[in-house]
């Protein structure tokens, strides 16, 4: 049987059609490929001008903020003036749109910048050029220095658009913050304290976005775009109280002026935490202009010789040991050991006395006669470990050394038992001392209260409560306390300058020779030194530990100076044991230009000084007094809107210099204080002059 089989035929015509439309692609192809117009079109032009762009997403480097999350460094716009100096760009405007007037417009714009007109006119006065950038002083501007440029309407002044990081509050902390360093191309480079240990988590992660544009730079429409997002940089919450800092500060800068000293540190903790609260350095720097002198932190990087401050640390370690009697007694003055001759500060010493008495009058023979009878040197240095000193306490700022406790023979172990021949740093005795506030647990100091991803609102850092490290029993803090305290509050210890009636102030001096290397001895102490100080405050359950070391100080007074000023702030703001006493008639004023008004207030309220502030603004562009003694109100101008002030009671010199400061025609009639004012304004609303009575009677007056 024949299988029948079913056969495909195809047309000739589909086959010579396909065949013929296959030949036409490939001509087509060829053509283009070939040709140097299609329809018109260049097509290595039109290549040419379709262009691939990476635009640069910067991420904003995160902000820095203090415990009350009061912002301690941020970034912000930031401007550059420039100006048009080609005619052509006024080319069919209506008004000019380059610098007509040059001598005028420098004349205008030097006082806003900060540069001669002499020099300004230079720059505008170039032939050839279509814009010129108006620096140095038109670098860096602010929001208000721009405005104020904008309102007066000067033709061809114009303004390129940046970022730049700014410190609000100045010099304040400004060795804890550091400072950033910004390349050509807007990267933030962070260098010392926090801005450089944590640059990378500031910083960010940039993003980018990719697209089409064609040779006049319009973007070409339809394309689509590659878009990778950027991550902004974490946000810094430190330990850092800005009302302790400004406090701290206060104290330090009143006393650092007339010592003589090169340097000076105060460093401020809690007693139960750790937590570094504030500290000062002398001389500091202002980290928007970067004016520098040092650029090691006093608080980390720079090691010294402590000198006494360290025997406390010498009688814990003999307390530890189970073998301390302070009843015992010693034969103060002089101390030979392998040929060595040591002597106590006073060069003869006090006699025989006691091991508790040698605490209170800082002696040297003491510490040597504990050496030799009751502790060995591996004991003191293994102790000294103990607590800190010979390493790093880990605290989160850049650059932090380790000192040394470097003692082997019998001199050196002496010498180091009070304070001489090892190297430490003030983080180390704040770790130290909070052995002692902190009921025998070495904690270690830290300033990095929290780390925030301002991305999501996600805490991805948060510092823990430390339980510390067992160092002391119950009785030996109990006991050093007491011998602390006696140096303070005796009446004849070595600390009596920093007593204050009803404040427990505890604490240990000392007073430490500086090395000359270049002799292999040591400097005369009234030539070069560090005198010192390491305290805690309440003596019963301290809420404050803290140290103050000034360098080359003529004399101790403005350690102790400083420490009751602080003591007095904190006690007055917190009411830690609720002190209480007459506030004085006069104050003592310092500056307080482009400080927060909050800031001032606080300092201001807890000692007990009146004030008047003019206007709404947040920081203080104008005082008075500018500085020293006010024996009535402060009168502080800030840079907010103007508003009406409270003049009831102001003396004739005070609301002169009201008038004065607030810029307004006062017509006054009288003598003595004011009774009677009134604001007069125009139609508008807006104040023109103050009418102002006085009257000798005034708190009669007041009082009916």
């Amino acid at each position: 049987m024949r299988k029948s089989m079913n056969k495909i035929h195809v047309s000739k015509f589909v086959f010579i059609g396909g065949f013929l439309l296959f030949c036409i692609i490939i001509a087509r192809i060829v053509f283009l490929n070939l040709a140097t117009k299609v329809d018109g079109i260049n097509l290595k032009e039109f290549a040419k001008n379709r262009n691939t762009t990476k635009q640069t997403l910067y991420a904003s480097r995160g902000s820095i903020y203090d415990k009350n999350e009061e912002i301690l460094a941020e970034t912000v716009d930031s401007y550059t003036v420039i100006a048009y100096l080609d005619s052509s760009r006024s080319k069919n405007s209506t008004t000019p749109r380059h610098v007509v007037d040059k001598e005028e417009t420098a004349k205008k714009l030097s006082p806003l910048i900060n540069m001669e007109p002499e020099r300004i006119f230079e720059l505008l006065d170039q032939d050839g050029l279509y814009q010129v950038e108006l620096g140095p002083g038109g670098r860096g501007l602010t929001e208000l220095q721009k405005e104020s440029i904008e309102k007066l309407k000067l033709p061809g002044i114009d303004f390129i658009a940046s970022s730049k990081r700014y410190y609000p509050n100045l010099d304040f902390a400004s060795y804890i913050l550091g400072y950033v360093v910004t390349d050509d191309d807007g990267n933030m480079t962070g260098e010392m304290g926090i801005e450089s240990k944590y640059n990378d988590k500031l910083n960010g992660i940039n993003g980018s976005l990719t697209y089409q544009q064609d040779i006049n730079g319009y973007r070409l429409v339809n394309i689509p775009e590659v878009r990778i997002e950027k991550e902004d940089g974490f946000d810094i919450y430190l330990t850092i109280d800005s009302n302790v800092q400004l406090m701290t500060e206060r104290a330090l800068n009143r006393e650092f002026e007339n010592s003589g000293a090169t340097s000076a540190i105060f460093v401020v903790a809690e007693a139960k935490t750790g937590k570094v609260i504030a500290s000062a350095t002398k001389p500091s720097f202002d980290p928007n202009i970067k004016n520098i002198e040092n650029y090691l932190n006093p608080l980390v990087s720079i090691s010294f010789e402590p000198g006494s401050t360290m025997k406390t640390y010498t009688y814990m370690a003999t307390l530890e040991k189970g073998n301390y009697n302070g009843q015992d007694t010693y034969l103060s003055g002089t101390m030979d050991i392998d040929g060595y001759n040591i002597k106590d500060w006073n060069g003869y010493g006090w006699g025989v006395v006691t091991y508790d008495f040698g605490y209170m009058q800082s002696s040297n023979i003491g510490i040597a006669n504990l050496m030799q009878k009751y502790l060995t040197g591996d004991e003191l240095k293994a102790y000294l470990k103990k607590l800190g000193f010979g390493s790093k306490t880990g605290i989160e700022l850049y650059g932090e050394v380790e000192g040394s406790l470097d003692f082997k023979y019998d001199i050196e172990i002496a010498t180091a038992g009070f304070g001489q021949g090892i190297m430490t740093t003030p983080i180390q005795h704040i770790k130290a001392l909070t052995a002692i506030s902190n009921d025998g647990y070495v904690l270690n100091p830290t300033i990095v209260e929290k780390i925030v991803d301002p991305n999501n609102k996600k805490v991805v850092y948060q510092a823990k409560d430390q339980k510390g490290t067992k160092v002391a029993s119950e009785y030996t803090v109990n006991y050093i306390k007491n011998l602390m305290d006696s140096v303070v509050n005796s009446g004849s210890g070595t600390g009596g300058d920093y007593h204050m009636d009803g404040y427990s102030i505890i604490g240990k001096t000392g007073t430490a020779e500086v090395y000359n290397p270049n002799t292999g001895t040591y400097y005369p102490s009234n030539y070069k030194s560090y005198k010192s100080f390491a305290g805690m405050y309440p003596k019963d359950n301290p809420k404050y530990v803290f140290y103050i070391a000034f360098q080359d100080s003529y004399s101790s007074t403005p350690l102790s100076n400083s420490v009751k000023s602080l003591i007095k702030d904190l006690e007055a703001y917190y009411n830690l044991t609720n002190v209480r006493e007459n506030k004085k008639a006069t104050y003592d004023v310092e500056n307080y230009i482009n400080k927060k008004i909050d800031d001032v207030k606080n300092v201001l309220d807890v000692n007990g000084v009146k004030y008047l502030i003019i206007g709404d603004g947040q920081k203080i562009i104008t005082q008075y007094p500018e500085s020293g003694i006010a024996n009535g109100k402060v009168i502080l101008l800030t840079n907010g809107s103007f508003t009406e002030s409270d003049l009831s009671g102001l003396s004739s010199k005070e609301v002169k210099q009201y008038c004065n400061i607030a810029n307004l025609k006062c017509n006054i009639k009288g003598n003595g204080y004011v009774t009677l004012y009134s604001y007069n304004k125009d139609e508008q609303g807006n104040i023109i002059n103050l009418d102002i009575n006085l009257d000798q009677k005034y708190e009669e007056i007041k009082n009916n």
